[in-house]
């Protein structure tokens, strides 16, 4: 029960990463807060964790429209009081090579992957700072550390998710709200976002990018969801207390080459 009594909000949560962080969450003792535009796999998810003894809630949330957002701090705020975690894991992934790639796909990854992290951060802040602090945990990649030649677009939004998590750790510090933030780097998972990322390539580049990626990860295999979820789980929980403004690294040793 590492998160007994915590309040938790996920979004990007109905597959992937934050359907296993919920459901890791809801075990561990959390009243978790699911978020997603799919709302039929969201429901899914809600069940598995009702199943198990777990508490789960879900809500539609756009996590691109600042309307939405708004109504979810104030639905949190109304029901629950506080927020204790916020999991920024909502993600669009796109193949395209910089001389493909046009500025409406390149807003559009902006959009789903940094510009709702700075908005959930925003909401976060407001609903922690004046009931003893919490921990944001914002789903970067290590393509926002390193890069490969076709996620331009991609690559730019998580580095931007590591310096923006590393900017609001410094603030919460300066302002002693008790507010962490870390950013959280996976590897090459096999979830739906990489799977449909790679089909949406030529045979040739999608080839190409296949081969470079298993050649890289040096345990020789994709990871699981779930390897993140414990990552997350880590960061959400007191165990990292003395982390702020940090980095965690689940890639199965991809960036150590």
């Amino acid at each position: 029960m590492r998160l007994k009594d915590k309040i938790a909000f996920i979004t990007g949560a109905s597959s992937g990463i934050g359907a296993a962080t919920a459901e890791l969450f809801a075990e561990e003792g959390a009243a978790v807060i699911l978020s997603d535009i799919d709302e039929e796999r969201g429901a899914k998810v809600v069940d598995r964790i009702r199943a198990a003894g777990g508490s789960g809630t879900f809500i539609h949330l756009d996590v691109t429209n600042p309307s939405e957002w708004k109504d979810a701090e104030a639905m949190i705020d109304s029901e629950y009081s506080r927020l204790d975690i916020l999991v920024n894991n909502a993600g669009l992934g796109m193949m395209k090579g910089i001389e493909d790639l046009t500025l409406e796909d390149w807003r559009r990854v902006m959009s789903v992957n940094l510009d709702s992290v700075f908005l959930g951060t925003q909401a976060a802040i407001r609903l922690m700072k004046e009931r003893g602090g919490g921990s944001i945990i914002n789903v970067s990649s290590v393509y926002g550390i390193a890069s490969e030649a076709m996620v331009p677009a991609y690559s730019a939004s998580k580095g931007g998710v590591r310096l923006l998590s590393k900017s609001v750790a410094l603030y919460c510090c300066e302002r002693g709200n008790n507010i962490r933030c870390n950013s959280i780097h996976p590897g090459f998972v096999e979830t739906r976002i990489n799977e449909n990322g790679l089909m949406a390539l030529n045979e040739q580049d999608m080839e190409k990018i296949k081969g470079r990626i298993e050649r890289g990860i040096a345990m020789g295999k994709p990871g699981s969801a779930m390897d993140i979820a414990n990552g997350i789980l880590f960061l959400a929980s007191d165990e990292s207390k003395y982390m702020t403004g940090s980095e965690l690294v689940i890639d199965g040793g991809y960036t150590a080459q």
